[in-house]
């Protein structure tokens, strides 16, 4: 670990972490790990991850607004799921049927902290069920708080504003918020969540839902009770 963590502040263009994640991954002992970064009430952006299950886990989180990373952001604390086959699904009911699909049988999540302000989340998963061993968790933490260095400016805040190339690619969720708030009359929070629900109703991402709906190809129209407006679908 202490090898890898130099590559960290070097990242290539359109990228906002340096790094190989691959490489943190085997280290660690599990089979994929993510970055989001705190973007506002319940937003985050995914900067950093393995290729394939540790994106769509992201993604699934953001989706859906529940899920061991939206705990640890919201708490501040270490949320560390050895074997999710336990996990009651009261809990997590939505996403726990999908983490099932996608074979994580395991996640940890560390939250990414300066004293009482949560900067994002360093996200951990492996098919297997298992408690990462105690030198795992050491590195995990050594990790996570060196991205934590990486992601804050020298003014204490997050680094990589908009549209300054760092790969942020949910700013295109935000945008659509306020074009849906504005189709169907309602506040930005709700429409953030009409833009969900239609993302989890037809099995895709919510970026690509707000990217529709920034190019005009879907449009969520007011029912006149401010209320889960119908979709319109334009070609």
């Amino acid at each position: 670990m202490a090898a890898l963590l130099h590559t960290l502040r070097d990242p290539a263009p359109q990228r906002f972490v340096g790094g190989d994640p691959r490489q943190y991954a085997g280290v660690l002992g599990v089979d994929g790990v993510a970055v989001s970064l705190a973007a506002g009430d319940r937003h985050s952006e995914l900067v950093w991850s393995t290729p394939g299950v540790s994106a769509r886990l992201d993604d699934l989180q953001f989706t859906l607004g529940e899920g061991p990373g939206v705990e640890a952001l919201q708490s501040l604390s270490l949320v560390l799921e050895h074997d999710l086959g336990r996990v009651p699904l009261s809990r997590w009911p939505l996403l726990l049927p999908e983490l099932t699909a996608l074979a994580v049988g395991a996640v940890f999540c560390f939250p990414l902290r300066v004293g009482a302000a949560g900067v994002g989340v360093l996200t951990l998963h492996r098919g297997r069920a298992g408690p990462l061993s105690p030198a795992q968790m050491d590195d995990a933490i050594v990790l996570g708080a060196a991205l934590t260095g990486v992601v804050l400016g020298g003014d204490g805040r997050p680094g990589g504003p908009e549209g300054d190339g760092s790969g942020l690619h949910r700013v295109v969720v935000h945008q659509a918020s306020g074009m849906v708030s504005v189709q169907a009359g309602v506040p930005v929070a709700q429409a953030l969540l009409l833009l969900r629900a239609h993302a989890y109703r037809y099995g895709r991402p919510v970026v690509e839902v707000a990217e529709d709906v920034v190019a005009r190809r879907l449009r969520f129209r007011d029912d006149g009770q401010g209320t889960d407006p119908a979709v319109e679908v334009r070609g």
